[in-house]
């Protein structure tokens, strides 16, 4: 009797007590789901950074003629609009490019051979013009001495030759190279129609094709834009070089107009290496170092001036973009693909953010501030 009555006891507390008590908890996947994810997500950017910099010979040419293609697409627009056949304005446009191109090249190529040929002298003369920071040197180099062995010791002077000569090989594209960019370039500007349409019909629903119009032609107009308003911006900065350094008394000022033009396209990095360029030349050619500031410290004044006040008043809001997304970009692409990294960050940029700004829309109203 009394086993009886402990076994209905037993039951009626299983029976009273709420559903799932006692038992396990049951397995969440969701959170290692999320995890997977983003490593994947994760392994996904890694391979494809290694593939970027593994395929910078192809892919940098390839991808150079495939902006400048895309700036230069407004134009053909309009052309094709007039009546001028597909042919005649790519040949027109990219014989265009070609003589810009050849035009650079003409103009800076004799001075750096003759600069480079001067290398050993330049380096004795910077180092008689700082002769004032000997002592300093001297410190550091006793310093080190005492703190590294003598298999890691290496001495502390400059060689332009050793520093020039790898950077040139880096800067100085390939013969491949150069006839990938201009190869791809002319069937990029002969095809462009053909590949807008091929791109859109890879859509199946109507709104997914009308929005990958709207892409393409938003990122056209906005490389256009930007090419246009900085390539005019860029010209009044090479004038005022070449005014510099040819009131100051520099040899070759068209030469470092057109260096100031070209390194402009680069932002923050470019007016620097303007300022250093300009302060070593200064340098070797004056004989006094307050006669060698002159150049590079009105360069930095126009340049902050333009920075500031005349490229944000030009541009305005459409073309602004937030200065911490332009120097990552800049600092990402030069990291990857080198100085021709850094002429296109601010252009892949640009891509990206009218892309992001498509696909994403965004309705919420602007905050005041």
């Amino acid at each position: 009797m009394d086993i009886r009555l402990a076994k209905s006891a037993k039951e009626s507390a299983k029976e009273s007590a709420p559903l799932g008590a006692g038992a396990p908890a049951a397995y969440n996947p969701s959170g290692w789901s999320t995890a997977s994810q983003i490593a994947i997500c994760g392994i996904f950017l890694i391979l494809l950074i290694a593939a970027l910099e593994q395929a910078r010979p192809l892919l940098l040419p390839a991808t150079c003629a495939f902006v400048i293609g895309l700036m230069l697409g407004p134009l053909q627009a309009r052309a094709k609009n007039a009546g001028l056949p597909s042919l005649v304005t790519a040949i027109a446009l990219w014989l265009l490019v070609v003589v810009v191109f050849y035009g650079l090249i003409a103009l800076l190529a004799a001075p750096a051979l003759d600069w480079i040929g001067k290398a050993p002298e330049i380096g004795a003369t910077i180092k008689d013009k700082f002769h004032f920071l000997n002592r300093p040197l001297q410190a550091m180099q006793d310093l080190r001495n005492a703190i590294l062995p003598d298999s890691q010791k290496t001495g502390l002077g400059i060689d332009i030759v050793n520093f020039v000569t790898p950077a040139l090989t880096f800067v100085t594209p390939a013969i491949g190279q150069i006839m990938i960019f201009f190869g791809t370039l002319f069937f990029f500007l002969l095809g462009r129609a053909r590949l807008r349409s091929a791109l859109v019909s890879q859509f199946d629903d109507k709104a997914r094709r009308l929005r990958a119009l709207r892409i393409m032609s938003a990122v056209e107009h906005s490389l256009t834009s930007y090419l246009s308003v900085v390539a005019v911006i860029n010209l009044a900065v090479g004038a005022a070089a070449f005014a510099i350094a040819f009131a100051v008394g520099l040899p070759n000022p068209i030469a470092w107009g057109a260096l100031a033009f070209l390194l402009n396209f680069i932002p923050y990095i470019g007016a620097l290496i303007m300022q250093v360029v300009l302060l070593a030349v200064g340098l070797v050619t004056f004989p006094t170092l307050a006669h060698a500031l002159i150049a590079p410290l009105a360069y930095l004044a126009f340049t902050t001036l333009e920075g500031h006040f005349i490229t944000p008043g030009i541009m305005g809001r459409q073309l602004t973009l937030m200065p911490l997304t332009v120097f990552l970009s800049l600092i990402f692409w030069t990291w990857l693909w080198g100085p021709v990294g850094a002429f296109l960050a601010v252009p892949l940029l640009i891509v990206a953010m009218v892309a992001i700004q498509h696909i994403f829309p965004s309705d919420e109203p602007v905050l005041p501030g």
